[in-house]
């Protein structure tokens, strides 16, 4: 079955998600217009400024109609920024700064510190094929991590090692999938594999 997945194209890692999709047999499509989400099976959030993004989805008119599509049920993965925005809580927001919501965690926006502050690391995630072998090589850029993670989700990976160990970077509720690493830029399809087999289990 072929589905068809938005990717949210105001800013941010558009094409590196667009390009996994597609390689995963899905049908990626750029998302900036209420009609184009009203097409589509699913949504992508990427990484980029949360705080942008957050100003461009209000500019396009984007905000209701996303959040419709979330209480209906629509699938979304949100990745770094996207993560920030899917989440009901946010800690070291600017001021005015809201989200889409969706996933019943707190989250400390830039936690892990600055651009020069970026990091790489192995990670297990629960439900990804293998992880538990051939660990998840993550890339951290200015990211957020989990403060706390409500009833409603289930936080499915964690930092392993060094300063940050302990802290919650992968999250998952329902059809709603959170990280806040860049899979995307890695060359690893496991991450998206997985949202494209919550897509399919939920059309």
């Amino acid at each position: 079955m072929t589905v068809t997945i938005g990717v949210l194209a105001l800013q941010g890692d558009v094409r590196e998600h667009v390009h996994v999709l597609s390689s995963l047999g899905a049908r990626a499509v750029p998302v900036r217009r209420e009609s184009e989400l009203a097409s589509v099976d699913a949504l992508v959030i990427p990484g980029g400024e949360s705080t942008t993004i957050d100003k461009l989805l209000r500019a396009f008119e984007l905000v209701g109609p996303i959040q419709e599509r979330l209480r209906a049920g629509m699938p979304a993965y949100g990745s770094c920024a996207g993560m920030i925005l899917l989440a009901d809580r946010v800690l070291g927001g600017i001021e005015g700064q809201q989200t889409l919501g969706g996933v019943d965690v707190t989250v400390r926006r830039n936690a892990f510190g600055r651009q020069v502050d970026s990091f790489e690391t192995d990670l297990v995630i629960d439900g990804v094929d293998d992880s538990a072998t051939d660990p998840v090589h993550a890339v951290f850029i200015r990211a957020p991590w989990v403060e706390e993670v409500g009833p409603a989700a289930t936080a499915i990976g964690r930092v392993e090692v060094g300063p940050a160990a302990g802290r919650i970077v992968a999250v998952r509720q329902g059809p709603l999938l959170v990280t806040s690493f860049h899979p995307e830029v890695t060359g690893d399809t496991r991450v998206h594999r997985l949202f494209v087999k919550i897509v399919r289990e939920s059309v």
